[in-house]
């Protein structure tokens, strides 16, 4: 595994975000843009419903932020997670796959958003892009500025040259084995009115 290219670390010039959020907008997403992660995080938790499931994809921008303590630990929200773990099944495959394929609402967030207003993410699993792409009611992505690029090539050079080998020192640290790129979603269009919403931070979170 590389080292991870660090010039991806980097926040967007903000003419770049602009450039992001407006061709997202018109690609039929609702775009959010914020100075901090703190607004962020205030901005996504006073938006979710209260009364509809909430799955949040597994994210380190969701949790550096505190979004994913937020749904998952506070009790204020229905949590896909909460529920999983409460009923003892959230290490069985087959009920996670079920249980998160669906929810009301799906918060994570992606690896790239091209300044053509496309968004691509990148799992060893693919479990979040059954949510994301069309499962989920509504969706609801977090992503720092520095995750914003020039295009879908330089996207899919960041997934492998940043974000993998980031993921791998994670997983390495966590469980003592490494990550693996098997699955890339990119999302060119949102068709249906209201459903995904991007909230786009001016500073780096995650990677």
């Amino acid at each position: 595994m590389t080292t991870p290219d660090e010039r991806f670390a980097n926040a967007a010039e903000p003419e770049r975000l602009t450039r992001a959020a407006e061709a997202a907008r018109a690609n039929g997403l609702t775009v959010e843009v914020v100075d901090t992660v703190a607004e962020a995080r205030k901005l996504v938790t006073d938006q979710l419903p209260t009364d509809k499931t909430v799955f949040t994809s597994a994210s380190e921008t969701l949790r550096l932020s505190g979004i994913a303590e937020d749904i998952d630990r506070s009790g204020r929200f229905t949590s896909v997670r909460a529920q999983l773990e409460l009923d003892g099944v959230d290490r069985d495959p087959d009920q996670v796959r079920l249980r998160t394929a669906t929810p009301d609402v799906v918060v994570g967030s992606v690896h790239a958003v091209t300044e053509q207003g496309h968004l691509v993410a990148a799992s060893a699993t693919g479990s979040q892009f059954v949510p994301y792409a069309f499962g989920a009611g509504q969706t609801i992505w977090v992503v720092g500025a520095q995750k914003v690029v020039p295009d879908l090539e330089t996207a899919l050079t960041r997934i492998r040259t940043y974000s993998l080998p980031k993921e791998n020192e994670r997983c390495l640290a966590a469980y003592g084995q490494p990550s693996v790129l098997s699955k890339i979603l990119i999302i060119e269009r949102e068709i249906f009115p209201g459903r995904a919403t991007l909230v786009l931070v001016r500073e780096p979170i995650g990677f």
